[in-house]
């Protein structure tokens, strides 16, 4: 019996989701098709009648990722001192050890950097969409050096996150993720005060006439 579209949909959508945690955790290369599907609750041979590759399964699971990670680090859209609540969850050390999880540029990185245009593609949405729900929380800077300070910031949360991943040592990992969030947040901080404390333009000086 067929399925009805909304089912092949359904089914689809629990395909990508699977396959979003499961690269995340175990790399592109290292999940094959059969332990995606497996994962998904499906056998191998349902893959290529959803998908065309493995390489367009990888670009739309990159999407997927980056939508749930955002409703994760951009629930709320103007919290109480919002960057530093972006920063110190993005991070965390429960978003370091859940591989599986949170950011797929973290996790993803070197590998789509070595992957198809397509999937690059997807990446790179993804890492605007971060870097534009940073410039957000720049509410009192210019919106071009918001946009600057907040590429600065995605790249380097991205790289800090990713090195607390690579090295053995657990107290260094903890220090890379303490000391980059307090890094950001202090220059963050400089930055609004710049903002607040601008000189005013002088007011243009009013002609004295004789007798005043």
């Amino acid at each position: 019996m067929r399925k009805s579209k909304r089912e092949a949909a359904e089914t689809r959508q629990r395909i990508v989701k699977a396959a979003a945690a499961k690269f995340r955790l175990n790399g592109i290369g290292g999940t094959g098709i059969s332990d995606l599907m497996a994962a998904a609750g499906l056998t191998h041979g349902g893959f290529y009648r959803h998908f065309d590759s493995k390489d367009q399964l990888v670009a739309e699971a990159c999407a997927a990722a980056t939508e749930s990670a955002m409703a994760t680090f951009f629930s709320n859209k103007s919290p109480k001192n919002g960057l530093k609540a972006r920063v110190a969850t993005y991070l965390s050390p429960a978003h370091r050890d859940d591989r599986s999880a949170g950011c797929p540029l973290a996790a993803l990185g070197s590998e789509i950097a070595r992957s198809d245009e397509k999937i690059r593609a997807a990446a790179t949405r993804a890492f605007l969409e971060l870097v534009d729900g940073i410039a957000a929380e720049f509410g009192k800077t210019r919106p071009d050096v918001a946009r600057r300070r907040a590429l600065v910031t995605a790249a380097t949360m991205i790289g800090a996150l990713t090195m607390s991943r690579i090295v053995t040592d657990p107290e260094l990992s903890g220090a890379i993720l303490r000391q980059t969030e307090r890094h950001l947040i202090r220059t963050a901080g400089a930055t609004e005060e710049i903002a607040l404390k601008r000189p005013r333009a002088p007011r243009p000086m009013v002609e004295q006439r004789d007798g005043y």
